[in-house]
This record gives C-alpha cells, sequence and structure tokens, in this order.
C-alpha cells in the first residue's frame, strides 16, 4: 500500500546522540512530516528544532496531545519506560532507542501498554536492515555453508561518556551498550533462542566504576554456540567510532560480515588525524521508513518490542552471570 499523506512524527528527548540522524531521516523522507522535538532541557530542544526547523515543544504533554501520530524516544535509558508510556497512552506510536529499557519487567511494561493502546512498538535496531547483515542471512538461509556450528561476534567501541557511565540513568555500561545489537542479529540469523549465557565483564580499560568491557558466550536451543565482545575498547584518537562484525562458522563453510567496511581513509592538517569516512547503507533511514510504513499500513513492525526485550534479556542475563560466576539460564525473572 502507498503511503498516502505523510505521517506525522516528533522526537521525544535528545539525549542519545542517535537523535540527531533520526532528525536528519525525518527530514529527509518525503512520507514523513517531521512535526517537533520535546526535551526536558529546553535549551537544547529550543536549539535542535531551530538547526532542523520544526516546533520546539514546551513539554513532552504538549507534544503527546497535538496531532502527532508517532514518536521517537531517545532520551536515557533508565526513561524509556517512562516516556514510551507516556505515549502509548496517548495513543501515539513508538519507535524506542535501543536498549529497549533497563530491566525485563520495564520492557514487558513498555510491550503491555503498547498493546493496550493499540499502538506500535519497534525497538531501533538499525543493524537489522544494512544490506551487509541482509546478504549474510541470505547466505546462512541458502545452507551453503551448511548448519551453523558457531558465531563470532564483535560490538568495540569509543566510549560515549556522559549520562552513558552514569548507572542510574544508562542501566550499566559497554554491555547493555554493545551487546542488544548483535544479540538481535544472531536471534534473526539462527532464527533460535538463547538458553544459556556465561560473561566476563570487566572495568579495565578505564577503571571507573562502570563496566568498558565485557566477553559473552551464548548456547543456542538450536545448538549454535557464539561470542560477543561488547566492550568500549576503542581509545579516542580511534579513526572510527567502532565496529560491529560477525563472523558465521557453518559445517561446510565460513562467512564473514564487517557492516562498516565502506569508507574511506581521510588524513585531515585540520583535525591532524586519521579519520575513516564511511560511506555505504544508511541504516537508520532504512530503519524509519520501516517504521513509517508500518504506520501507514498499519502492519507489525519490521522489529518489535518484543525482539527488543529479548536482546535486553541477553545482556541483563550476563550481568547476572558475571555476579555469580557461573552460567545463567534463560528466560530470567521478570523482576531483572
Amino acid at each position: 500500500m502507498d503511503i498516502q499523506m505523510p505521517v506525522k512524527i516528533g522526537i521525544m528527548s535528545f539525549a542519545h546522540m542517535h537523535a540527531y540522524s533520526y532528525a536528519r531521516c525525518l527530514k529527509e523522507l518525503p512520507e514523513v512530516e517531521f512535526v517537533g522535538v520535546a526535551d526536558e532541557d529546553a535549551t537544547r530542544a529550543e536549539m535542535v528544532a531551530s538547526d532542523y526547523g520544526v516546533k520546539a515543544f514546551a513539554n513532552y504533554e504538549d507534544m503527546l496531545a497535538s496531532d502527532v501520530q508517532a514518536v521517537i524516544v531517545c532520551s536515557e535509558n533508565a526513561n524509556h519506560r517512562r516516556h514510551a508510556v507516556m505515549a502509548a497512552q496517548n495513543e501515539k506510536h513508538v519507535l524506542c532507542e535501543k536498549p529497549l529499557s533497563v530491566t525485563k519487567h520495564d520492557a514487558e511494561a513498555m510491550i503491555e501498554v503498547c498493546k493496550r493502546s493499540n499502538v506500535k512498538l519497534q525497538t531501533a535496531f538499525p543493524c537489522r536492515f544494512h544490506s551487509a547483515f541482509r546478504r549474510l542471512r541470505e547466505r546462512v538461509a541458502s545452507g551453503n555453508i551448511g548448519r551453523i556450528l558457531g558465531i563470532s561476534a564483535t560490538n568495540q567501541g569509543v566510549c560515549p561518556w556522559g549520562w552513558f557511565v552514569d548507572k542510574k540513568l544508562a542501566g550499566g555500561g559497554a554491555v547493555l551498550d554493545h551487546t542488544v545489537h548483535v544479540a538481535d542479529l544472531m536471534r534473526v540469523l539462527l532464527g533460535s533462542e538463547p538458553l544459556r549465557i556465561y560473561a566476563e565483564i570487566g572495568n579495565r580499560m578505564f577503571g571507573q566504576d562502570f563496566d568498558d568491557t565485557g566477553l559473552i558466550c551464548i548456547e543456542f536451543a538450536n545448538g549454535t554456540y557464539a561470542t560477543i565482545d561488547c566492550s568500549w575498547s576503542r581509545p579516542k584518537s580511534s579513526p572510527f567510532w567502532g565496529n560491529v562484525g560477525l563472523k558465521v562458522t557453518g559445517a561446510s563453510g565460513t562467512a564473514k560480515m564487517d557492516m562498516f567496511a565502506q569508507k574511506i581513509e581521510v588524513i585531515s592538517d585540520t583535525s591532524e588525524r586519521l579519520t575513516h569516512e564511511y560511506w555505504g547503507d544508511d541504516a537508520d533511514l532504512m530503519m524509519i521508513r520501516s517504521f513509517v510504513k508500518c504506520i501507514a499500513n498499519d502492519v507489525r513492525p519490521e522489529v518489535t518490542g518484543e525482539d527488543g526485550a529479548k536482546a535486553l534479556e541477553v545482556a541483563i542475563a550476563a550481568y547476572e552471570s558475571a555476579r555469580l560466576g557461573k552460567p545463567v539460564e534463560l528466560p530470567i525473572p521478570s523482576h531483572l
């Protein structure tokens, strides 16, 4: 079905840096009317609204009382539940930044409220839409590399600092931030759910009171074993923010994905450093286009709230495993 009228979308909070990319996408998509922004930081809201030529709402309530049809929640992780529930109770569809929340209980509550309000809840997993992952998925599905035996994955990045290292607002550190993307890709690739998690988590990169390094081992229901290096292990001088990589080992061969390999090296006298300028897929744009289509055509999101909750559960189980010093079975209790 074609989109006849633009879908009206607003952004709740610019606390997360991804909000700026999403705002750019909203301005680029002809099937979207970017209505405006709301933020607890009024100065930030005014600056962003001016930059993108949209309205700065005085508060979230004013935005949700307007004719906006959907919102993108980009607040601190600990505020995702509050903001998503506010939106759903005002009958607005929700695209929520990852991780979906900071506890399994909060994620389940978000899903339930959105269902009761009959609104869409999509988790912001743009890696799902990237052509590198889609080609890997096709290769695995073709059977060319045989039955999948193991997956080795990385999501290593530069520490974002700010509220990301405040456990009250972030809910965790690198493990929570960098596990969920890859855990989601693995679930989709294998068509199987995680059964058991073992994790080693530390703070040896920066030596502060947040986790900056982690290694997670996952046993899936279909017998596949996987590992995720989910660390903030890139120095601030790194030429690129990080990576998302998967190496899949099958009974008959291997397949490897480097999601951000499409880049050029730039040496600048201005910055006096080497940087990598990425020129590949705009996965954020494809993700938001998908969100708009699911609203306009009244269909299930390609990446659901349940998908976000499943990926979150892997990260939470990793923290519990590291705390206990032993493997943790899934599903974990709802109170975690």
